[in-house]
């Protein structure tokens, strides 16, 4: 089986689930190990305490649930942070105090909007919107590099008005192209996130087009998440997953622990 590392519990401000029924959720279904990335962005619009991290609680829980769930299932500490460019300096000192496993970088704010909010699309053509947030990623990757992979690379096309209906990473390829291209020389990750297939979407986040092309630029590191939020949703649709993989070139997956990438046979 695989491991699942992009899970939310009751530390991010969108859970009210206790880690322990994630764990069993994962256990359950019969994952290898998982890694909890609860979220940390800093300097949310309008509701600015929404996504804040207690971390020495937060690292403490973990570690005592790996300890007490330690003959069933690995459990790793990790984090996913909400990427803005002002918090670069502030990031790489909170990770310099931490001793995370694992560090999604993620965009869920762009230029002060979140596109989960309809707004962020109000006044603006799909392919405007979409390019804003693909540049976003751009803009956030020059200021602040301290993470091991981006998270759902086209997260945005969950919330626009069409969703993924006209939606192509041809219609985008220069921009994504750009992203890929700086992300492996930084020696990046991107990972398969299974929430597209939750959020009916058909596909992963990012779809299998970029996740082919990032293996055909010479990107190697991909690891695996569910980003559940609840129970249930762990280890979303993983059986599509090595199939998936495969088809866009891989043979491996990667998991993080403490910072260094260890790649698994599919």
């Amino acid at each position: 089986m695989l491991w699942d590392t992009h899970m939310h519990c009751a530390f991010s401000g969108d859970s009210d689930t206790p880690p322990e029924l994630m764990i069993e959720s994962a256990i359950k279904k019969g994952l290898d190990g998982i890694c909890f990335t609860d979220h940390f962005d800093y300097d949310y619009p309008e509701e600015p305490e929404s996504f804040l991290l207690d971390f020495p609680t937060y690292y403490k829980k973990i570690m005592t649930l790996k300890e007490k769930y330690a003959s069933s299932i690995p459990i790793l500490w990790g984090v996913e942070l909400g990427l803005q460019p002002h918090l670069a300096a502030m990031l790489t000192e909170l990770l310099e105090k931490y001793p995370f496993d694992f560090v999604i970088g993620s965009s869920h704010v762009v230029h002060g909007q979140d596109p989960y909010f309809f707004a962020f699309f109000e006044g603006k053509t799909e392919k405007e919107a979409y390019t804003e947030y693909f540049v976003s990623i751009l803009e956030n990757i020059d200021a602040f590099s301290g993470f091991d992979v981006y998270g759902h690379i086209d997260y945005v096309v969950r919330y626009g008005p069409n969703r993924n209906a006209d939606y192509s990473y041809s219609k985008y390829a220069d921009v994504l192209d750009e992203i890929l291209k700086k992300l492996i020389s930084l020696g990046k990750g991107i990972e398969i996130n299974t929430g597209g297939l939750k959020y009916g979407l058909g596909h992963p986040n990012p779809c299998e087009e970029i996740l082919k092309r990032y293996h055909e630029l010479g990107g190697e590191i991909i690891t695996i998440g569910a980003d559940a939020h609840k129970p249930e949703h762990v280890a979303f649709d993983f059986e599509k997953v090595p199939g998936i993989l495969k088809e866009c070139g891989f043979s491996y997956y990667t998991v993080f622990k403490n910072r260094k990438p260890e790649f698994i046979p599919l």
